[in-house]
């Protein structure tokens, strides 16, 4: 079923993204290819982003403007379907701009739709600054 959506995990947007074993590289590489021309779509978990991100800072030391610019772009496919998408940018947005770690971006940025409880001081000057900043 070429219109069923795919619910894809971490490591097949790593190994598109890193391009550290060619064969799996290719399988994704054809999926993605298949999914940016609209032959299939693909579910990506608001988990599995998180992975994602842990993975490429802590185990490839890639830089978090780096993370943050390519899943950005990974997203702008109207084929990939993420909960809240414009929230997940926006998490990106101040991944890339502060020392968070992503969940705590992932917060912030819900807290323009939601109230966010936290006892992490640092969590709470970002949710403080980004409503500021929607006033």
């Amino acid at each position: 079923m070429a219109s069923q959506i795919v619910m894809i995990d971490a490591n097949v947007v790593l190994r598109y993204l890193l391009r550290d074993d060619e064969n799996l590289y290719k399988t994704a590489e054809k999926f993605f290819k298949d999914v940016l021309f609209g032959r299939r779509k693909a579910l990506l978990n608001q988990a599995v982003i998180t992975e994602i991100v842990y993975v490429l800072q802590k185990l490839y030391k890639v830089e978090r403007g780096k993370i943050a610019e390519v899943l950005t772009e990974l997203l702008k496919s109207r084929n990939i379907v993420v909960q809240d998408k414009d929230i997940i940018e926006k998490s990106f947005n101040i991944y890339a701009s502060t020392n968070l770690d992503y969940v705590d971006c992932l917060l912030c940025a819900y807290s323009e739709k939601f109230e966010v409880l936290t006892f992490d001081k640092r969590l709470k000057k970002c949710v403080s600054n980004a409503n500021s900043d929607a006033d």
